[in-house]
């Protein structure tokens, strides 16, 4: 069965929009572990946090935290720096992600360039295995990319669907064409196989057709939908707070 992963990062970026110099205020919110929680109780597989170098969003305490209080898999997404490797090392969390990184993104842009940084990549995965992780590389779904990800012993590859979430027309078939191609791949080659960023509640199905996948990991789409579908009942609490008042007295 297809797992889901939830990445709960966005969570911290609303967190950080308002607390990120006031971490230790008693009215820090929304709350990360409970926000891990709650998507265990919706159904989650495995957690995703991604720590960045600037710490835009989760930070090491944050996985920490929620290392402790969910029993989900973690599924620690870093870049391949000593600082994180030795983060991880730490907090042994059940698997590892070596994603690119680039402090003007947004969000993730592409896969890592397995195949152009071969041999540091190598020792990274083999002192994050000795460590206790699974380790995975986020890629696009290239052939070179995938057979570098085997070559250097890592455990899985997740495909990088943003091209296919940005395409439409004929370029939207082709994507999945080149996802299902990886996908295979992949697969005869030994990797177990993930897929994640940009997948949504209107694309998830056109994945479908994507052989030999485990896991899909989805944060965005997922925080967005409960911003909707939990709102009225957040307002009914707070109106339902407020009755009482005195006024005047």
């Amino acid at each position: 069965m297809l797992k889901l992963g939830v990445n709960i990062d966005h969570v911290a970026t609303l967190r950080q929009a308002r607390y990120a110099t006031m971490l230790d205020s008693p009215n820090v919110e929304p709350d990360i572990v409970a926000a891990a929680l709650a998507a265990k109780e919706g159904g989650a597989d495995s957690i995703t946090m991604h720590v960045r170098g600037d710490r835009r969003h989760v930070g090491e305490e944050d996985v920490a935290g929620v290392k402790r209080a969910c029993d989900l898999p973690i599924n620690f997404e870093m870049a391949s720096t000593a600082e994180m490797v030795g983060i991880a090392l730490r907090l042994a969390p059940d698997f590892v992600c070596l994603v690119p990184e680039n402090r003007q993104e947004i969000t993730t842009e592409g896969g890592l360039d397995v195949a152009g940084q071969r041999e540091s990549l190598r020792v990274t995965v083999d002192t994050l295995r000795r460590g206790g992780s699974t380790v995975s590389m986020f890629i696009d779904p290239d052939k070179e990319q995938i057979q570098a990800s085997a070559e250097i012993k890592a455990d899985m590859i997740e495909l990088h669907t943003g091209c296919f979430a940005n395409a439409t027309g004929d370029r939207r078939a082709s994507e999945i064409g080149r996802l299902v191609a990886g996908s295979r791949l992949g697969h005869e080659l030994g990797l177990r196989v993930n897929a994640g960023h940009g997948i949504n509640y209107r694309n998830i199905k056109e994945l479908f057709d994507v052989p030999h996948l485990l896991e899909l990991n989805i944060g965005h789409s997922i925080i967005s939908r409960a911003i909707t579908t939990g709102l009225e009942q957040a307002v009914r609490e707070m109106a339902e707070a407020m009755k009482g008042y005195p006024g005047e007295s």
